[in-house]
């Protein structure tokens, strides 16, 4: 590859770092719902002094095109179903942000592939370029995902032992929203963040019971939708609200305990189930990297069928009994409780 082609590969290379690096300082909307939501998310000390600041970053916050584009985004299906995954997993990103990520995660591994490609005469294929596409189209859902998936395991770990602290209070003769700050005070996050979240609500004027479905909608986890609905009625009908809490607690941890065993039994099979899945294409990426032209072969004619080489349908083929194959042993071994 020649030296100019590497300059105009390395200028596009940063001018799309640049380009993620604005989407990350774009700006935050100064109406009245975006004011309060700032205080209701509560910023710590640290963040408090960043933001006191003046900075470049200050200024591209003020930007009213960038806040117009936030809420253009937010406007749409898909970027309010975007805004609710990451929410859930508790980033502080805009959609707008966050699909600034995902662009320059797309363009950026194959752009660094083929600055790569004198060096790498693996990375000089189109065909791995476009796989680094893909990969780097994939990464920031897959990031998206983990971080909601371990968020929300963190939350439901703490919350039986939540609740319980919430009835003691309340036997103790404290009010539920007395015990609620004493939640915010004595845990640990994302509990105490997602109930400070709650308390500020009701403290803006909100009503308990639409701040405790806000935080459903946040959080998202079967089990606080058992204790929020618990609660609801009992505000409704009247009762023991401390009982009613300890029959919860006590059905959340036997639940976790459950899942807790299924999962020890179906480790090997889940397990087996990864192999099947990703041992295939770590083999060809291995083979691929220590001899570029050993699956050459494949992708030559003659042999063909239906206008395409061989070689290709077979790894159709494969591609598909390998996913049939690490979907049903998913089905197996997903075990409601």
């Amino acid at each position: 590859m020649s030296n100019p082609v590497v300059f105009i590969l390395a200028v596009v290379a940063g001018l799309a770092i640049l380009l993620v690096a604005i989407g990350l300082a774009s700006a935050r909307g100064s109406s009245v719902s975006e004011r309060l939501e700032r205080y209701a998310s509560a910023r710590t000390p640290e963040q408090k002094k960043k933001a006191a600041a003046p900075s470049i970053t200050d200024m591209l916050q003020n930007s009213a095109a960038m806040a117009t584009l936030n809420r253009g985004i937010e406007a749409r299906d898909f970027g309010a179903n975007l805004a609710r995954d990451i929410a859930r997993a508790d980033l502080r990103l805009k959609v707008s942000e966050y699909l600034a990520i995902w662009i320059g995660s797309t363009l950026g591994i194959p752009l660094l592939m083929i600055l790569l490609s004198p060096f790498i005469q693996a990375f000089s294929s189109p065909l791995v370029w476009v796989i680094g596409a893909v990969i780097g189209f994939m990464l920031p859902r897959f990031w998206l995902s983990r971080r909601r998936a371990g968020r929300l395991k963190a939350f439901n770990g703490q919350l039986a032992d939540t609740i319980t602290l919430i009835a003691n209070a309340l036997r103790a003769g404290s009010s539920f929203l007395q015990a609620v700050e004493m939640v915010v005070r004595e845990t640990r996050p994302p509990i105490s963040t997602e109930f400070g979240r709650v308390i500020r609500e009701v403290n803006l004027g909100l009503p308990f019971d639409q701040a405790l479905e806000n935080m459903l909608r946040r959080v998202r986890s079967d089990d606080l939708e058992l204790m929020v609905t618990a609660i609801s009625i009992q505000h409704q009908v009247g009762g023991n609200l401390a009982e009613i809490l300890d029959s919860i607690a006590f059905t959340i941890r036997e639940r976790i305990r459950i899942k807790g065993e299924i999962r020890t039994l179906t480790a090997q099979q889940r397990m087996s189930g990864y192999v099947v899945g990703f041992l295939p294409f770590g083999l060809a990426g291995l083979l691929y990297i220590i001899a570029p032209n050993f699956m050459k072969p494949m992708f030559q004619k003659p042999p063909e069928m239906l206008g395409l080489p061989l070689g290709v349908i077979v790894l159709a083929l494969a591609l598909t009994a390998m996913l049939t194959g690490f979907m049903i042993i998913r089905r197996i071994v997903d075990i409601e409780v």
